[in-house]
């Protein structure tokens, strides 16, 4: 059975199916790389996503538009941030506890709310999923073509954040300042420059991106929400930006070398490999737990990462 890996059809629906699954786990990582370059560690990227799932999957089930149910999670995920950051960068909370506060207020809301609203129906509605968007002349290439350029529009516009994040952060003033944030915030406010600002536009941005993530699956994959339907991916986000070292290129990296596990274990699954399935699901979060494991000495973080900055 291990021979059907190897043909060209599996491989390439294994590829693009790596593409798919990295998706919302790269949107999330992006905003999450950069709140944290801006020196706020937020830890509640899991519930900012499952809010934005469920309000895509409202927005979308209400006005029959997915791109109204992507710019609502946009907006959730971004108030979920910045109720985040009054309490992180203006009261100066902890903000691994906060995190995880948000993730509770995310999971328990999301389910009130979905009871709330389809509590006359035995089972929630579904809702028409965003189609692959073909590109002309490149989607009928084989092999090449079913893996890069039949995806969903949300998966071109992840790939592109990578290298819009990357120029933001290292060919901008504002992104020099955001750096500055995270690593010697005390020389951006004696230049009278606002460290708080930045880094409430830092987290906020996050957020919004998390909700994109979030809405992936609820408007590209699953077609309904279900409680818990980001299964971990936020958390996975997170790890990623460890993984990575702060910098959007590894991000995505290590985003598609674990959604490429993910995708290798469902065709596994689906071909009849003989392997326990726990064994396979478990897989892409074992190799995350060692990749913190390897990356402990070569960290790169920001100096003043999860530090709140008080003027003095």
């Amino acid at each position: 059975m291990l021979s059907d890996l190897l043909q060209m059809s599996v491989l390439a629906s294994i590829l693009a199916a790596t593409l798919r699954i990295a998706t919302p786990v790269l949107l999330a990582a992006l905003g999450e790389l950069v709140a944290e370059r801006s020196g706020v560690y937020n830890m509640g990227v899991e519930g900012t996503m499952l809010m934005g799932a469920f309000t895509a999957y409202l927005a979308a089930d209400g006005t029959g538009s997915l791109t109204l149910g992507l710019i609502a999670a946009m907006l959730t995920g971004a108030l979920m941030s910045l109720l985040f950051a009054i309490l992180v960068v203006t009261l100066g909370i902890e903000q691994i506890v906060t995190g995880l506060a948000i993730n509770l207020l995310g999971s328990g809301l999301s389910v009130f709310w979905l009871r709330a609203a389809f509590a006359s129906d035995a089972k929630s509605p579904t809702i028409a999923l965003f189609e692959p968007l073909d590109i002309p002349g490149l989607a009928g290439l084989p092999f090449v073509g079913p893996v890069l350029f039949q995806q969903k529009l949300v998966t071109y516009l992840a790939l592109l954040a990578v290298p819009a994040v990357w120029f933001f952060l290292y060919r901008t003033r504002q992104g020099l300042e955001l750096r500055c944030c995270g690593e010697n915030p005390k020389a951006l406010d004696v230049k009278g420059l606002s460290v708080a600002a930045r880094r409430y536009g830092a987290v906020v941005f996050g957020g919004a991106m998390a909700g994109a993530g979030g809405a992936f699956l609820t408007l590209a994959t699953s077609a309904r929400f279900v409680p818990e339907i980001t299964a971990g991916r936020g958390w996975l986000a997170i790890v990623i930006v460890i993984a990575g070292m702060w910098r959007p290129g590894p991000v995505l990296l290590a985003t598609l070398a674990f959604s490429f596990l993910d995708a290798l274990q469902l065709q596994m699954q689906g071909i009849g490999i003989r392997v326990p399935y726990q064994i396979l699901l478990a897989m892409p979060y074992a190799v995350a737990i060692l990749a913190l494991a390897l990356r402990r000495r070569q960290s790169g973080a920001p100096e003043q990462l999860g530090i709140p900055y008080i003027r003095g």
